[in-house]
Formats: C-alpha cells, sequence, structure tokens
C-alpha cells in the first residue's frame, strides 16, 4: 500500500485543496465529463481510458507519489459548503537548487466559471508555495486567446513574460502559448502582453 508521508491540505474561504483521493473517482469522471467540450479547446488529447477508474487509480497513485517526493503538487479543490468537487491545480516540475522553481496548471469545470474558485485557489498554491515550500518562481503558460486564463493570472500577481512557440500539444495540435510568471520578491511592477 503507498502511504502518504506528508499530508497536504490548504483551506481558503470557500475552498479546500487537498491530493486527489480513490473516493473522488465518482465526482472527477461526472465534473470532468460534463465539462469535456468546455476543456478540450485548452487541453492535451485526453487518453482513450481517461475517465476511467484503472486510469484514475493511477493518476491517484501518480498525485501521491509526487507530493512525496517534493517535486510537485496535484490537489482537487472542492467547495467547502458541500464538498462539491468543481477542478484541480498543480504545482509540478519544482527544482530546488539554484532555481527553486516550479510550474503551474489549473482546470475548473464548466459550471464553476466565473465565480472566482480559481483566482482563490491560485492565490492560496502560490502563497503556499512561496511561504512553505520556499518556491521562489512559479511559472504558468496559457494559449493566447485564453482571457480567462490570463485573466486570473494577472489578478494573482503573475506577470506576462513572452511567447513559446510550439509549447505543447492542446488538442492534438502544437500549440504557441504566453509565458507567465510570479516571484516571491517580484520588483518588475506591472507588466502585460499588450
Amino acid at each position: 500500500m503507498f502511504l502518504f508521508k506528508r499530508k497536504v491540505r490548504i483551506e481558503t474561504e470557500r475552498l479546500t485543496l487537498h491530493a486527489p483521493m480513490h473516493s473522488d473517482y465518482r465526482a472527477w469522471v461526472e465534473l470532468r465529463s460534463s465539462s469535456r467540450e468546455f476543456l478540450t479547446p485548452w487541453e492535451p488529447t485526453w487518453a482513450r481510458d481517461h475517465l476511467t477508474r484503472k486510469a484514475f487509480t493511477t493518476r491517484v497513485h501518480w498525485a501521491r507519489r509526487l507530493i512525496n517526493e517534493g517535486s510537485g503538487m496535484p490537489l482537487f479543490l472542492s467547495r467547502r459548503s458541500d464538498n462539491a468537487l468543481i477542478g484541480a491545480i498543480t504545482l509540478s516540475n519544482i527544482r530546488r537548487g539554484p532555481a527553486q522553481a516550479g510550474t503551474m496548471g489549473y482546470w475548473v469545470g464548466l459550471q464553476h466559471t466565473r465565480e472566482g474558485y480559481m483566482r482563490e485557489a491560485l492565490s492560496a498554491m502560490v502563497n503556499y508555495a512561496f511561504t512553505t515550500l520556499d518556491i521562489s518562481r512559479i511559472e504558468s503558460a496559457c494559449l493566447p486567446e485564453n482571457k480567462a486564463s490570463r485573466g486570473v493570472l494577472e489578478k494573482c500577481g503573475y506577470k506576462y513574460e513572452g511567447v513559446a512557440q510550439a509549447y505543447l500539444q492542446i488538442n492534438g495540435r502544437w500549440r504557441t502559448h504566453v509565458l507567465y510568471a510570479a516571484l516571491r520578491n517580484d520588483r518588475r511592477g506591472k507588466t502585460s502582453a499588450g
């Protein structure tokens, strides 16, 4: 049995950020299924078995391994008022030593958009990374036309840094992304993509 060496639980005003558990499967598959059309333009192509219990079990073990190793923090977002699963956020590719950096990615289910949940979760994760994990730089990337994602990054203190050509395969195509970063001690002032 794979046990957590480190438990991660972050509480915000309306959310609990927690590692995925086997008991989250039904809520996760329902949320991903109902949001598939909404998420498809922004995500890598789903594997054929993406929504299966076996794939989810692998996801739970992967998340636990990353947390235990200290190389990532894949967390689910649950609404505190009713424990509804609303999305996920992942701090991954944590690099120690001179870099002290990581990469943040996230998604929210269609029915939970435009309610400020991702801003709340992202702000909490950035704070946790800076204060508890001693991360100095958090990078995020999104498609240039994803105005909602760009807006939440900017509201959470991220600054626009540039463009990466053919950065990720999204929905089956290599796509250019805009790059943002949040710095623990940021003196850059306001920047924008223009």
